[in-house]
């Protein structure tokens, strides 16, 4: 099957979000919705079993599920990048093998979490894991999440490896952001994606080559149109896009006291507009009815501010 991964991969790529109907089933119908509603908004590519995705909280069975579902209901319309993030490497192994089965363009991998590790142990872990992968490899640094940061010596040793073609870092620092727009240089074809929404437009501004943009699974468009606008270079449109991601940040994602706040709105604001349900997988949980009304409210208030500023 043909890889439809591009060298470097460029633009919007959405974490999706995982539909649910409880901790056993997947939503399918839910799935053929989002995915469609993905690829129609003009996204580049889908990334599954990110944080987004809560990857951790589902089980094999349904991590398997979803990769041969969303690859078969993408159609290679855009490549799919698939999480493989874990705590043992034999299973990181064994999703890759299910991705390159099922379609899948490419794996993502965060340092394994728990034990926090050393550069050295970093370098070794992921020089073993993507020489035994069937798919190229992204490298994913979450440090909130893992309690490990992949510094820049690192990233660029790593590099080297024929297979590792990129860095989604959702570490939220500009400044390593930047040293790595700088010690990539010379390596154009090493992609450089950043997660945090807020940051994706001035990310590409100073030489990234995109984001993993949680916001695009509500509206896929606005973040495309928004990476193209810093991409061209067209400032004044770029400032008017930002104030609408900005808007969907500070409205939608600091919901409650809580470290799922982002996902609970972001759940929610997908049910509100009909394309999946809110469920969260356990020990996570879906807004109540009251927040939930918070959530439709403030959704009205988005799309006709959308609508104004379009």
């Amino acid at each position: 099957m043909k890889n439809l991964l591009a060298s470097p991969l460029e633009g919007i790529i959405t974490p999706m979000v995982t539909p649910l109907l409880d901790d056993y089933h997947l939503d399918f119908e839910g799935l053929q919705k989002l995915t469609q509603h993905l690829i129609s908004g003009g996204v580049h590519g889908i990334f599954i079993l990110g944080t987004t995705g809560e990857c951790t909280n589902i089980s094999y069975a349904l991590r398997s599920s979803l990769i041969q579902e969303t690859c078969l209901k993408v159609k290679g319309a855009v490549p799919v990048l698939v999480g493989i993030t874990d705590t043992s490497m034999e299973e990181s192994i064994s999703l890759a093998k299910i991705a390159h089965k099922s379609g899948a363009s490419a794996v993502v991998a965060a340092p394994p979490y728990y034990f926090g590790l050393g550069d050295v142990e970093l370098v070794d872990y992921y020089k073993k894991l993507a020489q035994a992968l069937p798919l190229p490899l992204f490298l994913y640094n979450m440090p909130s999440h893992t309690k490990t940061m992949l510094s820049q010596k690192v990233v660029v040793e790593l590099s080297q490896q024929a297979n590792i073609i990129g860095l989604k870092d959702s570490s939220g620092n500009a400044v390593y952001f930047n040293s790595m727009v700088y010690a990539f240089r010379k390596q154009p074809d090493f992609s450089l994606l950043v997660g945090p929404e807020e940051m994706m437009a001035a990310a590409v501004l100073m030489g990234g080559h995109g984001g993993v943009s949680g916001g695009s699974n509500m509206f896929p468009k606005l973040y495309v149109d928004l990476y193209e606008a810093a991409r061209s270079g067209d400032l004044p449109l770029m400032a008017q896009l930002q104030e609408m991601v900005m808007e969907i940040s500070s409205e939608l994602y600091a919901l409650g006291s809580y470290g799922s706040s982002y996902l609970k709105g972001l759940k929610a604001a997908l049910s509100i507009l009909e394309i999946s349900n809110g469920y969260l997988a356990t020990p996570m949980a879906a807004f109540g009815e009251e927040k939930l009304n918070l959530i439709r409210d403030k959704m009205t208030r988005l799309q006709a501010y959308m609508n104004y500023r379009s």
